[in-house]
């Protein structure tokens, strides 16, 4: 193994497909060992019922360069949490890089439907997929990470804090969901910076996951053939894209200066110059205020 992280030792929670497998490969990608958890491994699926499995993106990790071990968790049971931080502590010693992935929400939400009713055994079960993991995670796992100084968390959510503050998210539940991620990474900024390590919240655009993909018939390779039914769909990006993001704030000696904050894949492309798989660096929050929200119609002319 080489590059900026050679040596350090990052877990992926929430890394079966979507962001987290992204994240995990271009954090190998870098030199780092990666713990990669998920409930769907080759032999047994989670309620998702994909073919995506935690192994699978261990071997992607590896191959990028980078050493990825596929252990299977569900991180509502803080007995399997705490047993994989110890495993991590026995064969490592340290933890560098934490990031909280963990959502398996996609099937659980209802567009547009208020809370009286929106299934609310479903509503509830987003809550503790989305909020609880996140929490069980973090309390196992942060006595190992403040071992060495320097570590960074990273919360994984749908928008920007800006963004999110004056915008309704899909419903009641989702909404609550994803603006508790944000603030998670702004208590848990309080909570680390003054002791040597930092936590940001960060979100993708609107990223090509493989449930996206097939939502739209189409494959990485053709994607473009989706935007004949959505036109925006051009300023999407990869999960490599938001793996990149978290990787160059593993390797930034400066990142505390993002500590509490809430970041987008597009806006750290301006600020540490990474690419998506294509070259562009598409910015797709700046372009969902200023184009798809406007009204206007698609032009990803100067945001990608």
């Amino acid at each position: 193994m080489s590059g900026p992280l050679e040596g350090k030792v990052a877990l992926v929670a929430g890394a079966t497909r979507g962001a987290g497998r992204g994240i995990a490969v271009e954090l190998g990608a870098a030199g780092a060992t990666v713990y990669v958890t998920g409930r769907s491994t080759r032999a047994r699926r989670s309620e998702y019922d994909r073919p995506e499995t935690v192994e699978d993106t261990a071997d992607l990790v590896t191959a990028a360069g980078g050493q990825g071990i596929a252990v299977a968790v569900d991180h509502l049971d803080p007995t399997a949490v705490r047993a994989l931080v110890d495993r991590v502590a026995a064969e490592r010693g340290r933890l560098d890089v934490l990031v909280n992935d963990i959502w398996g929400g996609e099937n659980l939400f209802e567009w547009d439907t208020p809370v009286w009713e929106h299934d609310l055994d479903n509503g509830l079960r987003l809550l503790r997929l989305a909020v609880e993991t996140h929490a069980v995670t973090s309390h196992y796992a942060l006595p190992l990470l403040l071992r060495h100084p320097g570590g960074l968390v990273v919360e994984v959510t749908d928008g920007t804090a800006e963004y999110n503050r004056g915008t309704y998210r899909v419903n009641f539940f989702y909404d609550l969901a994803k603006t508790s991620v944000l603030r998670m990474a702004f208590a848990l900024g309080h909570e680390l910076g003054p002791r040597g390590a930092t936590a940001v919240a960060l979100t993708p655009g609107w990223m090509r996951s493989e449930i996206m993909l097939d939502a739209f018939g189409v494959r990485e390779e053709n994607w473009r053939d989706a935007l004949a039914r959505e036109p925006h769909f051009a300023i999407s990006e990869t999960p490599r894209f938001t793996g990149r993001a978290v990787a160059a704030l593993a390797a930034d000696p400066d990142v505390s200066r993002f500590n509490g904050r809430s970041l987008s894949s597009g806006g750290l492309a301006r600020v540490y110059g990474f690419t998506d798989l294509d070259g562009s660096r598409p910015d797709a929050w700046r372009y969902l205020v200023e184009v798809q929200d406007a009204g206007k119609p698609a032009d990803v002319t100067g945001y990608r």
